[in-house]
C-alpha cells in the first residue's frame, strides 16, 4: 500500500508550518527567519553533551533543557556551539543552525 502525502504536506506548507513525514522534516523558509532572528535575539549559553552527535535525527537526553522559540512549534538549545532545532514531542533534532 502506498501513502500519498503530497498534498498534506503542501497545503501544510502553505498555512507556514513544519511537516513532519517519516523521517523527514520540513522547515519552512519563514520558519527558518524566525528561528534565526529569534536566537540572535536570545542567545543562549553553550552547554556540552559527551556521546551525543549533533546531526538530524539525533536524540538530545532528557537532561537538556529545550527553549522555546515563539510561533515555531520546534524548541532550540545550543551545544559545542552550535543552535539545534528540536523536535519537543520526540526530543530529536530537526534542525543544525550554523
Amino acid at each position: 500500500m502506498k501513502i500519498h502525502l503530497v498534498p498534506a504536506a503542501g497545503l501544510a506548507l502553505l498555512a507556514g508550518v513544519g511537516v513532519a513525514t517519516a523521517d523527514q522534516v520540513i522547515i519552512t523558509p519563514d520558519q527558518q527567519t524566525v528561528v534565526r532572528e529569534y536566537v540572535e535575539r536570545h542567545p543562549l549559553a553553550s552547554i556540552s553533551l559527551l556521546g551525543v552527535e549533533l546531526n538530524v535525527g539525533s536524540t538530545l537526553p532528557d537532561t537538556v533543557e529545550l527553549h522555546e522559540v515563539p510561533d515555531v512549534e520546534y524548541r532550540y538549545v545550543v551545544v559545542d556551539d552550535r543552535t539545534v532545532l528540536v523536535d519537543p514531542g520526540t526530543r530529536r533534532i530537526v534542525q543544525v543552525i550554523d
